[in-house]
């Protein structure tokens, strides 16, 4: 019975949601309680892979961080492909109103972080944390809204959170990447351009582009670029229109495979591994900090203020139109939403503080949890309340 009532919780859409929070709720609680020896010794426990020459050895936090996270932009970059090749992206009229929104959701937090943290060297790294918009969350708490949010909403917070991730990829290529390594980044050049020639040769099967994906990821790993960026490259290369003997696309097969994976075991590991903050009443205080409070007012101020006011002046300009069914409260009550940074803004925050003394690291996570739960908590309720008005 528990069995098939567990079985039924996980086919809804709030229930990576609920995962999701539980997963940080637990790391909270280990964080401030007996079990946060453990809890660091877990994380901190060595990792090793070696064979031959080759040897990755890393903390578990960085194979979570590194590793599984590279799972997780896999996922993203199929999902990316699907959408701009036939899906929500295929068209510019389909792209223009997420497309204009999402850019107003990274330019204005970034913006607000820097007028925060623009005179501390360090600091100033992290300005793309509350950029970010957390879509398995966001989408999350749509769904617990149900029938009083219109279906279009859904497809556009899609769209726009599949752009926002896009831009994500880009910005830690550009800005997150440590001393580059010639010698990696050209055999990781050789093995994509194996994996194109098995895309251009039609070959159906994705466990040849796995295989080779896995070899990319480490030359990735070893060149000094974020290893993340080997799941993005892997996915562009996977084929959509072509079939196997069953009339199976390797993309959509493998976006299968992979969909309950990493809603339901990679992002919850991850919410674990980076969510545990020790609570005290020094913690509270640091929210007045410019590294925090930049990410709270980013995330919190940043994301509605940024994603409202540039579609609406897309819309009042006569370049998009709202979504079918949908008013100007929806759209607002779904711009605070997309201030849930929380999985995607704790990653970027790995990257910006890397080696850098902990004080940063604690900052960052009050921010960003801070931020995350007040645009839950306010976003949900301004779309509640636009669901009883228009019933």
């Amino acid at each position: 019975m528990f069995a098939r009532r567990f079985h039924s919780f996980l086919q809804q859409d709030y229930a990576i949601g609920i995962l999701l929070f539980v997963a940080a709720a637990l790391a909270m609680l280990c964080a401030n309680t007996p079990f946060a020896v453990y809890y660091d010794l877990l994380l901190s426990t060595p990792v090793r892979f070696m064979i031959g020459p080759l040897d990755i050895h890393k903390p578990l936090l960085l194979w979570i961080n590194d590793g599984l996270m590279a799972i997780f932009f896999l996922l993203i970059g199929l999902e990316v492909k699907q959408e701009v090749l036939d899906g929500e992206l295929s068209s510019p009229a389909q792209v223009m109103l997420p497309g204009i929104g999402a850019i107003g959701g990274m330019l204005v937090p970034a913006l607000i972080y820097v007028a925060f943290n623009y005179t501390d060297p360090i600091a100033i790294k992290g300005w793309a944390i509350p950029a970010a918009t957390d879509i398995a969350f966001a989408v999350g708490i749509l769904a617990l809204l149900g029938k009083r949010v219109p279906a279009s909403l859904k497809i556009f917070l899609l769209a726009l959170a599949i752009i926002d991730d896009l831009g994500a990829i880009v910005i830690i290529a550009l800005f997150y990447t440590e001393d580059l390594s010639l010698g990696s980044i050209g055999i990781g050049a050789a093995l994509l351009a194996v994996l194109a020639l098995f895309n251009y040769r039609g070959v159906s099967k994705t466990s040849p582009y796995l295989f080779v994906g896995a070899l990319l990821w480490v030359c990735v790993l070893k060149s000094g670029v974020h290893a993340t960026l080997a799941g993005v490259l892997l996915a562009f290369t996977i084929p959509l229109k072509t079939f196997d003997r069953q009339g199976r696309s390797p993309l959509k097969a493998l976006q299968h495979q992979l969909h309950s994976k990493v809603n339901y075991l990679i992002l919850p590991i991850f919410a674990f591994a980076n969510a545990g903050l020790e609570l005290n009443a020094e913690q509270i205080r640091s929210l007045a900090d410019p590294i925090p409070l930049g990410i709270v007012a980013g995330l919190f101020l940043g994301k509605q203020i940024g994603i409202f006011s540039f579609c609406w002046l897309a819309i009042k300009s006569g370049l998009a139109k709202l979504p079918n069914g949908a008013g100007w409260l929806h759209m607002y009550g779904l711009s605070i939403l997309c201030g849930i940074g929380f999985t995607m803004s704790l990653f970027i925050a790995s990257l910006a503080f890397v080696g850098v003394p902990t004080s940063y690291l604690v900052s960052d996570r009050i921010g960003v949890l801070t931020g995350s739960i007040l645009s839950a908590a306010l976003g949900f309720a301004i779309l509640f309340w636009a669901g009883r008005k228009k019933a």
